[in-house]
């Protein structure tokens, strides 16, 4: 046992003396495979129940299995994992911008098995957000085992996000790209190589267990500068869509908040209302992927009419799931409502010009998946490069970029906040690094304020104070009450210049005369900005800090700065 022992402490040792990079690229690359080995476990999982459950789908009471789906995968995230219901994705943002991409261990698996009860029995969520929970918390976990700091750990959950997302859809540089775009939110160099040898490593896993390349294949389209305006329209009705299914979603969400039913009972009510849409529109179930592929390949039967009503069932039927206890993410529902958009729009092209030439249907189910996701998601190089990657479709790329780009772009003018960032906004949770939120939020009160000032009592004469005044470099003599100890007031030596300057007084004033009782005091309970607007807005350079009615110190600008420029040096420095 001691011989492994020592040769474990030997690995660890060499390991750390590694340069700095090279150790996140060979831990990165475990995140990875290890993050690629939770998405094929649960893609194969998906596959197989999907086809266990297919023969019980033909009979009526088949629309309780998605509800009992939910109420399990309700139960386990709020009794045995300790979870709320959802997608997870915003949380991985949130511990990313505040807590150095810190998350608990049981989060590597935790959504995993909720996400399989919920989209196995039926619900309308995707497998994408639960493998980027599991692999975030894996890279998380991996950077706590090795000790590493906050800026290793936070890219190393970026290794795992792009493990994950890389080996779900075989797609490495979508996996990059969503990482560094969504989930870090900062493109530097140190960051990108560990993360994207990551995702090509994720993807190998996935490639090595299920051999196929893209996820949805199809026939080379054609496509030509006819389809340059009609793209352009397609995403204004992208743009329009995916804020109508981004405010459905979190409107739901806040209707089942309000609802004063139990857990199972939300999950219940939600899963039967999702399984009796599935009954008149199967295409509402499950992720879809199937339909897609149908629609890209130009074979989806489906009338015009039916398709437009089919985009909002699925939007409803998403909404339902996520909000009423189901776990999945929004990557697969957005997919499929972006293919019935497109064809629909294709459809309705050819209703109105039936000789224009245009490209295949399938084409503008490509372009619609990528208008949805990137007006969603806001995060447009992962909506082209997403799409390019998981079908093969590189003759599309010029409306996919024109697409992304113009959906991306109306979306934030009409919801400056994307899906996944605007909860954590609402909060003031959303916090960038490098930015002022950032870093001002990374300083501990505590460590800014100034002790070691001396106290003088309420009833000391001037003259003792002028004494004392001889032998302190202070430039604020808090006032305290002599048998409590009570902050009463503050002097400043600017304030008593007229007092200094007249010795005829130095026995006839108190210091309760003369203090300032007006100044305004912080307290430990206040935040680092809310100290700062006190100061700006009172026009104040240095604050007291008075805690239960005791002088704890003084914050002063000057060492705010000061404890700011170090933090933006280590928040933006290569390692």
């Amino acid at each position: 046992m001691s011989k492994i022992k020592n040769w474990y402490m030997q690995i660890y040792h060499k390991l750390f003396h590694l340069d700095d990079r090279l150790l996140l690229i060979i831990v990165g690359s475990i995140a990875g495979m290890c993050s690629g080995l939770a998405a094929v476990a649960l893609r194969l999982s998906l596959e197989h129940v999907f086809e266990w459950l297919h023969p019980f789908r033909q009979y009526g009471w088949a629309f309780v299995l998605p509800a009992v789906g939910a109420v399990l995968s309700s139960f386990y995230l709020e009794k045995i994992a300790r979870e709320g219901a959802g997608h997870g994705v915003p949380e991985v943002i949130y511990s990313v911008s505040r807590y150095g991409g810190l998350l608990r261990f049981r989060s590597s698996y935790s959504r995993l098995i909720a996400s399989f009860l919920t989209i196995g029995s039926g619900g309308s969520a995707g497998p994408e957000a639960p493998v980027v929970m599991s692999g975030s918390a894996i890279g998380s976990n991996l950077a706590k085992f090795l000790g590493l700091n906050d800026r290793q750990r936070i890219t190393l959950v970026g290794c795992g996000t792009a493990g994950a997302i890389a080996a779900i859809f075989n797609a490495p540089i979508a996996g990059l790209v969503f990482s560094v775009e969504v989930i870090l939110g900062e493109w530097k160099f140190v960051n990108i190589i560990p993360i994207a040898i990551a995702a090509v490593a994720g993807t190998q896993v996935s490639h090595a267990i299920i051999p196929e390349q893209v996820i949805f294949n199809h026939i080379p389209f054609a496509v030509s500068y006819n389809d340059i305006f009609p793209s352009i329209c397609l995403a204004g009705v992208t743009a329009l869509i995916s804020i109508v299914f981004t405010k459905t979603l979190r409107q739901t969400k806040k209707i089942a908040q309000k609802t004063s039913l139990s857990f199972w009972s939300k999950a219940l009510l939600g899963g039967c209302t999702v399984g009796l849409i599935g009954i008149y529109m199967p295409v509402v179930l499950g992720e879809g992927y199937h339909f897609i592929q149908s629609m890209i390949s130009g074979t989806f039967s489906m009338g015009v009419f039916v398709i437009f009503v089919a985009v909002f069932a699925k939007i409803f039927a998403t909404a339902i799931t996520l909000g009423w206890g189901g776990s999945g993410g929004i990557f697969a529902p957005s997919l499929l409502i972006g293919s019935l958009i497109g064809i629909f729009f294709h459809k309705f092209i050819l209703l109105i010009f039936p000789n224009v030439e245009i490209a295949k249907e399938g084409a503008y189910a490509l372009f619609g998946m990528t208008g949805i996701i990137s007006g969603v998601m806001q995060a447009p190089l992962t909506g082209i490069f997403l799409i390019v990657e998981i079908t093969g479709g590189y003759e599309t790329i010029l409306p996919l970029i024109l697409v992304s780009s113009i959906s991306s772009t109306m979306s934030h003018y009409i919801e400056p906040a994307s899906f996944y960032f605007k909860e954590l906004i609402e909060r003031g949770q959303f916090l960038r690094p490098g930015t002022d939120e950032r870093i001002l939020a990374d300083l501990n009160l505590g460590e800014l304020i100034e002790t070691g000032y001396d106290t003088f009592s309420e009833n000391m004469v001037f003259r003792d104070f002028i004494e004392a005044l001889k032998s302190s470099n202070q430039n604020f003599f808090p006032v305290i009450e002599d048998d409590t100890g009570v902050y009463k007031g503050v002097i400043q030596i600017s304030a008593i210049r007229k007092y200094v300057l007249d010795p005829g007084v130095y026995d006839m004033i108190f210091l309760n005369q003369i203090m300032d009782t007006d100044v305004l005091t912080a307290s430990l309970e206040n935040g680092l900005q809310e100290v700062l607007d006190m100061m700006e807005n009172n026009n104040m350079d240095t604050i007291p800090v008075v805690e239960h009615e005791r002088f704890v110190g003084m914050i002063s600008k000057n060492r705010i700065l000061d404890l700011y420029r170090r933090e933006l040096i280590m928040q933006t420095s290569v390692y």
